[in-house]
């Protein structure tokens, strides 16, 4: 089963401290290259995140995107004196009034701007964190589903494709031997109306130099051997995009070369046909992961 490298996967849940939310998006590129959008305090779960989807995807330019909705309920972030602190900064104030021989009060505002003198106290953030991740896994596990039903589509068109390769491959065979008896008449017919007699043997090295110059059988068998390859990658579980994409690169050489040997009218038209089916089948294969 081949995976299509196009898909789009949201998850959503709510938890005590807040609601996440992932949308994963994925298109066609040469290589797996993942753009994770996070919230600054998921920032250090980078590393394990792009692990996380690497578990499951390997081609593909995926953008993810994280959003948290804090609950109102939620144990926010809290703040609170530092009370030894404090009073060290309270007996330092009294004693430089006592020596001042002066009694102001203390400023407290400026007092509480003393660095480290209010602490922020944060919820612990690893179940934030966690549930992170494994919303993530469930987002690229849906991101899979949704590739694998794009990809069982383009599985069906590009079989149907190389049914049509191997329809065209046994019908050129059935016309070789017409097109040959015909292209021998017509030399034999051109040497009869020459005035000055051929050389022995002259006529019989023509014929086989004409014969070997239209040869297209080694063509069609490769024609065939690559169909009957094409399909068995299809049927594999692994990735096969640069396996098709390789064989779709032989395929148009084959058709190539059937279309320069052309000499009848029907090989032509079937060379035509042959390039369509194969471009076909190259544009699906470019999204194939």
């Amino acid at each position: 089963m081949i995976r299509s490298m196009t898909g789009f996967a949201r998850v959503e849940r709510q938890y005590e401290f807040g609601r996440l939310s992932w949308e994963i998006r994925s298109v066609n590129h040469r290589y797996l290259e993942l753009g994770l959008r996070l919230p600054e305090e998921f920032r250090p779960l980078e590393a394990d995140l792009r692990k996380c989807l690497g578990e499951y995807l390997s081609r593909g330019k995926i953008d993810a995107t994280l959003r948290f909705f804090e609950a109102p309920d939620a144990v926010g972030s809290g703040l609170k004196l530092n009370l030894p602190l404090a009073r060290e900064l309270l007996d330092v104030h009294a004693e430089l009034a006592r020596l001042a021989a002066v009694d102001p009060a203390a400023d407290i505002g400026r007092m509480l701007k003393w660095p480290g003198m209010v602490e922020e106290k944060r919820p612990d953030p690893a179940p934030l964190q966690a549930a992170a991740v494994e919303l993530l896994i469930l987002g690229a596990q849906e991101l899979q589903a949704s590739r694998s039903r794009e990809g069982e589509q383009m599985a069906s068109a590009i079989r149907e494709r190389l049914q049509g390769v191997a329809a065209l491959t046994v019908q050129v065979r059935a016309w070789l031997p017409e097109i040959r008896a015909t292209l021998k008449q017509r030399m034999l017919g051109r040497i009869a109306d020459m005035k000055q007699p051929l050389e022995p043997g002259r006529i019989e090295q023509e014929v086989a130099f004409l014969a070997q110059k239209i040869d297209v059988d080694e063509e069609l068998d490769r024609l065939d051997a690559h169909v009957e390859e094409a399909c068995r990658v299809l049927d594999l579980t692994e990735p096969v995009g640069r396996r098709l994409d390789f064989l779709m690169q032989e395929f148009n050489r084959e058709s190539n070369t059937l279309s320069s040997k052309s000499v009848d009218q029907r090989t032509s038209k079937a060379a035509v046909e042959l390039k369509v089916l194969i471009e076909q089948m190259r544009e699906q294969v470019q999204n194939v992961e």
